[in-house]
């Protein structure tokens, strides 16, 4: 299987911590109460590139990269991509 497949598969299990909430709010500037369902549907996008290192995801999408454990399906963080 895949790793896009693998991911995508279990996006229901996706979440973060309150604290981890907060982080992605400040990182990418986002003004949305639902963190995680942003996150779902940028990580579902046809345009998000998935990568698996090590034990976390990568998903690079727009101008941002969103890193989720692969075990637990946590949303570590996302920050803005340096250029």
């Amino acid at each position: 299987m895949s790793t896009r497949n693998e991911l995508l598969d279990n996006l229901d299990k996706l979440h973060t911590t309150e604290l981890g909430a907060v982080r992605i709010k400040r990182n990418l500037a986002l003004d949305v109460d639902d963190v995680v369902g942003w996150c779902r549907d940028k990580i579902k996008s046809d345009h998000a590139v998935i990568t698996r290192s090590g034990k976390n995801w990568y998903i690079n999408i727009e101008t941002c990269i969103i890193t989720v454990n692969g075990y637990s399906y946590t949303i570590i963080t996302a920050h803005k991509e340096k250029r």
